[in-house]
């Protein structure tokens, strides 16, 4: 048997053929591509409702059993306008209907109360890509504006009622979190309802 010895050239051109070979190989593999974002699972509470009746408002409304009110002791840092000053907190998606009470008399006009509402809605224009600005009339002189926003902002849902006379409550929804409309949109829809059955059986106490 004849041993065969393989020349300098030989192992060269052989090294060569073999990257030939794995070379295409590798190529035909099909390329990386970013897996996209998951969102952890939520979990919806079951709807139902209580009343809303602290002796510091003077007015009452539905919120779902779901919810906390937490009312507000200080306001940066100092003691809030008025008692009347709370969030309710939905702990399951950290959320907070930041809600304010102001009486109209000579201090604070409805014109001027109403322009306030307006500008803190303007001021989230800067991210919104829409604002609906919905009226409400509702039995019991409650009227306000509804102003759904669309977007990145900060604040999608802000309303207030009022009577125009002696009353004025406004509220505006945050959540705990980076803006993102497309993983908050089933939570933010789900929590919308709940905020249209609060202004909807929303009435002033006698």
């Amino acid at each position: 048997m004849h041993k065969i010895i393989f020349s300098p050239f030989g192992k060269t051109f052989l090294a060569a053929l073999a990257l030939s070979i794995l070379l295409p190989a590798c190529g035909e593999d099909a390329p990386l591509t970013p897996k996209p974002r998951g969102y952890p699972k939520v979990v919806y509470p079951e709807k139902a409702y209580q009343a809303f009746d602290a002796d510091y408002c003077n007015f009452t409304f539905q919120y779902p059993v779901y919810a906390q009110i937490q009312q507000d002791t200080t306001f940066f840092e100092e003691r809030p306008a008025h008692p009347c000053w709370f969030n309710v907190y939905i702990p399951a998606f950290d959320s907070r209907l930041h809600c304010t009470y102001s009486p109209i008399g000579k201090a604070n006009s409805f014109e001027e109360l109403k322009a306030d509402a307006f500008e803190l809605m303007d001021w989230h224009k800067k991210r919104a890509n829409g604002i609906q600005e919905i009226p409400v009339n509702l039995p019991g002189k409650v009227s306000g504006f509804i102003f759904d926003i669309e977007g990145p902002a900060a604040s999608p849902f802000q309303f207030y009622l009022s009577d125009s006379t002696n009353h004025f409550f406004r509220g505006a929804l945050y959540f705990n979190t980076q803006a993102r409309p497309d993983s908050l949109a089933p939570i933010y829809t789900f929590v919308k309802e709940d905020l249209l059955k609060m202004i909807e059986t929303f009435k002033w106490n006698k």
